[in-house]
């Protein structure tokens, strides 16, 4: 019996682009999510907007966004002054994200078996 041809591995320039709708309206995308990621790792929400190249109007919106969506706060934030300020994921922030890359995970393990089979030109 002759060898089943596997199906070519999708480019490395094929992606997902995932955004859930919730329920009551609020949405969790790519860069709701890349903030709070940036938040962990700069521990500040200005931190967090400077390396995404973002105001921080911007990216205090998008926490706020989180926040309204889910009903609970994503980030704990600390006022600045003489002892300085910063931002912290609460547990809802670290489960968002957990959930968010799982699903996008699991989506682009499933797409990537369709996008191998698309034709393209050489």
């Amino acid at each position: 019996m002759p060898k089943r041809k596997a199906a070519p591995s999708p480019s490395a320039f094929d992606r997902v682009s995932l955004r859930l709708d919730l329920a009551g309206g609020g949405r969790i995308g790519p860069g709701k999510v890349a903030v709070l990621e940036a938040i962990a790792q700069g521990g500040s929400i200005s931190a967090a907007g400077r390396a995404l190249g973002m105001s921080y109007r911007r990216t205090w919106a998008l926490v706020e966004d989180l926040n309204r969506a889910l009903g609970m706060p994503v980030v704990e934030a600390a006022a600045g002054g003489s002892g300085g300020g910063g931002a912290v994921l609460t547990v809802a922030g670290h489960s968002v994200v957990q959930c968010y890359r799982d699903i996008e995970r699991e989506c682009l393990a499933a797409a990537g078996r369709h996008l191998g089979t698309l034709p393209r030109s050489k």
